[in-house]
């Protein structure tokens, strides 16, 4: 992996990231043992489900060297080029809960979803 990842700039698409869900990712992050100035939490897009493509997230100990990175709360947040062509402008939150306790994508460009919301087209 790359230490030399670019940073956003004032004309890259944004990702925000809401308090709850930075929070949340933060302590999935330290529970890990992962050093949080450096490592963060890749959000990405892949093939997949009944739409076409699926949201995919996870824990990299750094950031690759073409990767946007975004920070909100303390929250290193990576996304590579291709997926951000799919979602930039968008909003990750978390939502606790008995029922549905997790981490969403507010995506703009999204068309339609397959009708469980785990996929989506652009």
């Amino acid at each position: 992996m790359s230490t030399d990842a670019t940073a956003e700039t004032d004309t890259d698409p944004r990702i925000e990231v809401s308090e709850a869900a930075a929070e949340e990712a933060l302590d999935l992050l330290a529970g890990e043992g992962l050093d949080t100035a450096v490592a963060g939490l890749r959000l990405f897009v892949q093939q997949g489900g009944c739409a076409g493509l699926s949201y995919g997230m996870r824990f990299d100990t750094e950031p690759e060297g073409d990767d946007r990175i975004y920070e909100h709360h303390g929250l290193r947040v990576f996304v590579d080029p291709a997926s951000l062509d799919y979602i930039g402008g968008s909003a990750l939150d978390y939502e606790g809960g008995l029922q549905g306790a997790g981490f969403h994508v507010e995506n703009p460009n999204v068309v339609s979803e397959c009708g469980c919301g785990e996929s989506f087209r652009t």
